[in-house]
């Protein structure tokens, strides 16, 4: 059974760094692309980075250049180093994977930045 568990969430101000952690159990994911999303009050989940089983990495627009995504397959674990955050990335963070026709996801961060 696949398994999704998101960590590192909090409470922020702007400007400051929080480290998010996706550990995946249930199978080895280092053939699949993972991903980070996060959705907003009153907002569509949204994707935020992704990361391919080769190491190709694609963010969104919004991020680029303060978040970098990245996984250990050994560990099984997928990371969202975050910098630079606003007060617009506050928002619950969900962990990614897509199985056989499935999207899987964790229980969900959740990441305040303060003004």
């Amino acid at each position: 059974q696949v398994q999704l568990v998101e960590s590192g969430g909090g409470l922020v101000q702007a400007g400051g760094s929080l480290r998010l952690s996706c550990a995946a159990s249930g199978r080895t994911f280092s053939s699949y692309a993972m991903g980070w999303f996060r959705q907003a009050p009153g907002k569509q989940r949204e994707l935020v980075a992704r990361i391919g089983s080769g190491g190709t990495t694609n963010y969104a627009d919004s991020v680029k250049g303060r978040f970098t995504i990245s996984r250990d397959n050994i560990k099984n674990t997928v990371y969202l180093q975050m910098n630079s955050l606003k007060p617009e990335d506050t928002a619950v963070y969900y962990c990614n994977v897509y199985l056989y026709g499935t999207n899987y996801w964790g229980q969900g961060t959740q990441v305040t930045v303060s003004s």
